[in-house]
């Protein structure tokens, strides 16, 4: 059964060291990503736009991005963290963005400092930033916009993915802060963690740092909390994976003919019913 009554991600953060967060697309791989011990779901735009074939290039409108998220959180009893892009517009979309995603149960959002439409951070081109005063205008008017204190705004900064240095990161993430970000979170596509690593040397800890380690995979969750980061987000490996696992599946049953090689690496029918609830579904059908 759907289920609804989930902390607030305000006050899983305030009652762990660390929290980890993994991407999601659907209700599904957010049950998988809890059962495994995840203390929260990133709603991703990279992965709901590639559930449906299409780039994560402001394409999906708000109102398709809230129903996956939402969709999403009704299932869990973790909160979700939802991947908003830029707000999708200007800051009357930001405010209408609030309000709709508050209104859905959502209690985390992030927005990024890129123009919009925008374009996934490791694709190329399209990467160019908003002023940093218009974009801490965007998150004011967040913070402005949000009906209850549960609300949690992460102000993503793209300095580096779009190739400015670490100072003007830092100086980016400061205004965001200042302007009412609750976290502000850092995003570099380089292959090491150097560049994080002297953003969080020059962060002076005035509101909690968010990082996603896609492209330096190898930052082991102990090292990443000595290092001052307080959300790692795991944004795009259970896409990847479901990728992989489909294709090498589909390919096997239809090379052999049957589906005898695949049947011991699937889950079974019993394993979905359980994930679906079905016995409590059927309880009620008396």
């Amino acid at each position: 059964m759907q289920r609804s009554i989930h902390p607030s991600f305000r006050s899983v953060l305030a009652d762990n060291e660390i929290v980890r967060v993994a991407g999601a697309n659907h209700a599904l791989g957010g049950l998988l990503a809890e059962e495994a011990g995840f203390q929260a779901v990133w709603s991703s735009s990279l992965e709901v736009s590639a559930s449906r074939a299409l780039p994560d290039a402001s394409i999906l409108s708000m109102t398709e991005y809230l129903e996956a998220a939402a969709n999403i959180q009704k299932a869990l009893r973790i909160p979700v963290v939802a991947d908003c892009d830029t707000g999708y517009g200007g800051n009357l979309n930001v405010a209408h963005m609030v309000h709709e995603f508050e209104a859905a149960g959502i209690t985390a959002i992030c927005i990024e400092d890129k123009l919009f439409p925008k374009m996934n951070s490791f694709a190329a081109g399209g990467q160019t930033l908003l002023g940093t005063k218009e974009f801490a205008d965007k998150i004011r008017t967040a913070k402005a916009a949000q009906a209850t204190q549960d609300m949690f705004v992460i102000a993503r900064t793209e300095a580096l993915i779009s190739g400015l240095d670490v100072d003007a990161a830092l100086e980016r993430a400061r205004a965001y802060a200042d302007a009412g970000a609750d976290a502000v979170l850092v995003h570099s596509k380089v292959k090491t963690r150097d560049q994080v690593v002297g953003f969080l040397e020059g962060w002076d800890n005035r509101v909690p740092v968010v990082i996603v380690p896609t492209t330096y995979p190898d930052w082991h969750i102990d090292e990443i909390k000595q290092a001052g980061v307080s959300v790692v987000i795991y944004a795009n490996q259970g896409l990847r994976a479901t990728v992989s696992a489909l294709r090498e599946t589909y390919r096997s049953v239809y090379e052999t003919g049957d589906s005898t090689a695949v049947e011991n690496s699937i889950a079974s029918v019993q394993d979905i019913f359980a994930l679906q609830g079905l016995e409590a579904w059927q309880k009620l059908d008396v």
